[in-house]
C-alpha cells in the first residue's frame, strides 16, 4: 500500500493491523454453522421445552450471522481502500462491537448449558467454545483489545459454572481451561507485538523505496502504486483529476542564493502542497522542480480548477529561507478524466503537455505587453 507522506508509521501500522481482522471471513462462517449446528442438537436432546435455552440460542445465532454479514459488507472498504487512522478505527469499531456481542451471547449460551445436567451437550460445547477461541486467535490476534475480551467472554462463564459445581471433574476442567485461556492470552499478545514490529520494518522499508529524499514526498514509483489502488475503488460517477506543475523562478533562486537555499525551498513548497490536498489525494515529487497531484472522487469538473488555484495562491506567497524572503510561482496543466482505467502515465504526459502550452500562452502573453 502507497503510504501518505505526512501519515506517522505508527498509524500506518495501525491501519495494516485493523486489515487484518477482514482478510478472512471464512471462520465466521464456520463458527456461525457450527453454533447452528450445535443449539439444534442440544435443543432436541433438552427434556422438554426450555424457553431461555432458546431465547439465548436463537439471539446468539442473529448475533454470529449479523457478524458475519457486518465483516462481509465492509471487507473490500477495510482491504482495498485508502485508509487513514480514523477510518481504520471506525472500521474497527465495526468488527469489534457485533464480534464481542457475539462473544459474550455465546459465553452465556454455554454457560446455561453447563448448568443443565446433559453430559453429552457439555462435551459439544467445550469443544465449539474451544474452537471458537482458537479461531479468535488467530483470526483477530492482531488486535489483542478484540481478540482477549472475546475469548474471556465465551470461556469465562463456562469456567465459572465448572468451578461452582465443586465436583473434582468440573473443578479440575476450570482449571485446565483457565490456563488455556491464559495462554493463548499470551499468544495472542506476543504475536501482536511480532507482527507489529515486522510489520513496522516492512512499511519504513517500503516508505524509503518510494519517497523523494529531499522533501519526504512520495516519488513517481509511490504515485504509480497509489494511483493504481484507489482508481479502482473511487465511485463510479467520480472524476480523477491529475496536476501537473512546476515552479517560475526556481533556477534564478538557485544561481541567487545557492543550491542550499534552493533544497530548503523545495522542501517549503513540499510542505505546502501537502497542506493544499484533501485527505485520499497525493502529492509526489517527479524530479527537479516538478510535482504531480492526484484528486480522486471528484463530483465536478470545476473542483479541480478550485485546487490548482488553490495550490498557485499558495505558492506565490513569499518563502522565508533563512535570511532570504523568495518569492516564486507555479503554472500547472490539468487533465480531468472519467475513466478509471486510463494508464497514469498517459495522464501525466497530457497534463504535462497542458502546462507547457500554459507557459507558452504566458510568454506569449508577455510579449505582447512588450510591445505594446
Amino acid at each position: 500500500m502507497p503510504l501518505s507522506s505526512t501519515e506517522p508509521l505508527n498509524d500506518r501500522v495501525y491501519v495494516e493491523l485493523v486489515r487484518s481482522l477482514y482478510a478472512n471471513i471464512t471462520p465466521a462462517l464456520i463458527m456461525m454453522l457450527a453454533f447452528m449446528l450445535a443449539f439444534g442438537i442440544i435443543w432436541l436432546e433438552s427434556p422438554g421445552e426450555d424457553p431461555l435455552l432458546i431465547v439465548l440460542g436463537t439471539v446468539s445465532t442473529l448475533a454470529s450471522l449479523a457478524r458475519f454479514l457486518v465483516t462481509l459488507a465492509y471487507r473490500n472498504t477495510a482491504l482495498t481502500a485508502a485508509l487513514g487512522r480514523r477510518r481504520a478505527r471506525r472500521l474497527e469499531l465495526v468488527f469489534a462491537v457485533p464480534y464481542i456481542g457475539f462473544a459474550a451471547l455465546l459465553g452465556l449460551y454455554g454457560a446455561y448449558v453447563f448448568w443443565m445436567p446433559l453430559t453429552e451437550a457439555h462435551t459439544m460445547i467445550i469443544a465449539l467454545l474451544v474452537g471458537y477461541c482458537a479461531g479468535v486467535a488467530t483470526g483477530t490476534g492482531l488486535r489483542p483489545n478484540i481478540a482477549v475480551p472475546s475469548m474471556c467472554l465465551a470461556i469465562g462463564p463456562t469456567i465459572l459454572i465448572s468451578a461452582i459445581r465443586a465436583d473434582p471433574v468440573h473443578i479440575g476442567l476450570a482449571v485446565i481451561t483457565l490456563a488455556f485461556l491464559f495462554a493463548g492470552s499470551q499468544t495472542v499478545l506476543m504475536r501482536h507485538d511480532t507482527t507489529r514490529a515486522e510489520i513496522a520494518k516492512r512499511l519504513a522499508s517500503v516508505s524509503l523505496a518510494r519517497r523523494d529524499t529531499l522533501t519526504a514526498l512520495p516519488n513517481r514509483l509511490a504515485l504509480q502504486e497509489y494511483y493504481e489502488e484507489n482508481a479502482a475503488t473511487i465511485s463510479p460517477n467520480g472524476l480523477i483529476a491529475v496536476h501537473y506543475l512546476d515552479l517560475d523562478g526556481f533556477k534564478p533562486v538557485n544561481d541567487t542564493y545557492g543550491h542550499g537555499v534552493g533544497d530548503a525551498l523545495l522542501t517549503s513548497v513540499a510542505s505546502r502542497l501537502r497542506g493544499a490536498i484533501r485527505s485520499g489525494d497525493i502529492v509526489a515529487r517527479l524530479g527537479g522542480d516538478e510535482f504531480a497531484v492526484i484528486q480522486f472522487g471528484l463530483q465536478r469538473a470545476d473542483e479541480a480548477d478550485l485546487l490548482a488555484r488553490r495550490i498557485g495562491a499558495n505558492i506565490a506567497q513569499p518563502f522565508e529561507i533563512g535570511d532570504h524572503s523568495v518569492s516564486i510561482s507555479t503554472c500547472i496543466g490539468t487533465v480531468v478524466s472519467t475513466d478509471r482505467g486510463q494508464r497514469l502515465d498517459l495522464l501525466l504526459q497530457e497534463a504535462d503537455e497542458k502546462l507547457y502550452a500554459r507557459k507558452r500562452a504566458r510568454g506569449e502573453t508577455a510579449a505582447l505587453r512588450d510591445i505594446a
